[in-house]
C-alpha cells in the first residue's frame, strides 16, 4: 500500500474522470490507471465502476473512499505532530525539484550559490511536478523549485505562496550527431518523412510543453513517437544512442552539446520554447517550516 494510491483514489472520486485525475495527479493517464488497479489489488475488490460515464464507484469503492478521507487526514496530522518535535536540522534546507531539474541544473546551481551566498546545508527531494507541488503545500519541504509557461500555471495561491524567478530555460529538439557532426534527425523533416521521435508521457508537464511547440510549428512535424516516458534523462540517454531526436532542457544537455554527443536538431531560434526557472516558499506568516537557514537565502535570492 502507498499513500499515494489513496491520493489518486480520492480525485478520481471527485473528477470522475481517469484523464482529469492523471492531469491533475501530473501523471499520466497510463500510470494512473495502473496505481489506481494496484490499489484494487491490494484491496482485492473493484473499486471503480468502469463500464458507466462518468466514472462512478463501487459499493466497496464509497465504503474505501470515507477511510481513505480520514486515514490521510490522519496521516497528515500525525506528521505534523512528529515534526513539531523535531529540533534537530534547522539548518538542513529542504528542496523539492522535478526529476528534469534535480540531474543537471540544482548541482550546477547549487555551485553557482554556494559561491555567492556561502556554504549551506540541503537536502534534495527529486519528484514528479505534481508530488514536488504536493511536498510544498503539505509543509513537507523549505522550497520548490520549478518550470513554468504561461500556458501551464501552476496552481499555486499567491495569497499563501511567494515565488522569485532563477531565470530562464530553453526547450529545444536534440539528436545524436552523425559522423559529419550533423543530427541524425532533423527537424521539420522532408516532407513524406517519419522522424522517430522520443516523446514524454501523455501528462507530463514538460511534454505539454512539447505539445505546444508542435501546434506552433509553421509546417507540419511528421513525428512519429517510438518510444516514451515521464523521465527526461531517460530521453536524453536514448538519444544519445541514436533512436531518434527529443525534446530537452538546454541545462540538461549542456555537457553533451559541448562534447558533440547531442547536438540541436533544428537552427537555433527554431523549434523551441522559454521556460521561466521558479522557485515558490510558504509566506513566513503562514509557513510552518521558518527555518533561519531557509529565510536567510530566500533574502539573498530575491535581493540579487
Amino acid at each position: 500500500m502507498e499513500t499515494k494510491w489513496l491520493e489518486d483514489f480520492v480525485s478520481l472520486a471527485e473528477t470522475r474522470s481517469f484523464s482529469r485525475s492523471a492531469q491533475l495527479r501530473h501523471v499520466t493517464q497510463p500510470a494512473f490507471s495502473r496505481r489506481i488497479q494496484a490499489l484494487e489489488a491490494w484491496a482485492g475488490v473493484d473499486l471503480v465502476d468502469r463500464s458507466s460515464y462518468p466514472t462512478r464507484l463501487t459499493g466497496a469503492g464509497e465504503t474505501l473512499l470515507g477511510q481513505a478521507v480520514d486515514i490521510l487526514g490522519n496521516l497528515q496530522a500525525t506528521r505534523n505532530m512528529l515534526r513539531s518535535h523535531q529540533s534537530a536540522g534547522q539548518d538542513m534546507i529542504e528542496f523539492a525539484v522535478p526529476h528534469s531539474l534535480a540531474f543537471s541544473f540544482f548541482p550546477h546551481w547549487l555551485m553557482g550559490l554556494r559561491q555567492r551566498f556561502g556554504a549551506l546545508k540541503c537536502r534534495l527531494n527529486a519528484l514528479n511536478v505534481h508530488d514536488a507541488m504536493s511536498q510544498l503545500s503539505e509543509g513537507n519541504c523549505d522550497l520548490l523549485i520549478v518550470y513554468h509557461h504561461a500556458s501551464q500555471p501552476l496552481q499555486l495561491d499567491p495569497d499563501r505562496y511567494q515565488m522569485a524567478s532563477l531565470g530562464q530555460e530553453t526547450l529545444a529538439a536534440y539528436a545524436k550527431a552523425d559522423s559529419r557532426g550533423e543530427p541524425m534527425f532533423r527537424l521539420p523533416g522532408h516532407p513524406g518523412q517519419k522522424l522517430p521521435f522520443l516523446s514524454y508521457a501523455s501528462g507530463a508537464y514538460l511534454g505539454r510543453l512539447v505539445e505546444l511547440v508542435v501546434k506552433a510549428s509553421p509546417v507540419p512535424l511528421n513525428l512519429d513517437a517510438i518510444y516514451e516516458t515521464d523521465m527526461a534523462e531517460s530521453l536524453k540517454a536514448m538519444a544519445m544512442e541514436g533512436h531518434g531526436l527529443t525534446f530537452l532542457p538546454a541545462s540538461s544537455v549542456a555537457a553533451e552539446v559541448a562534447s558533440r554527443r547531442l547536438v540541436r536538431a533544428a537552427p537555433d531560434g527554431e523549434f523551441e520554447l522559454t521556460m521561466d526557472l521558479r522557485i515558490y516558499r510558504e509566506r513566513p506568516e503562514l509557513s510552518r517550516r521558518n527555518k533561519p537557514a531557509s529565510l536567510a537565502l530566500w533574502s539573498f535570492l530575491t535581493a540579487a
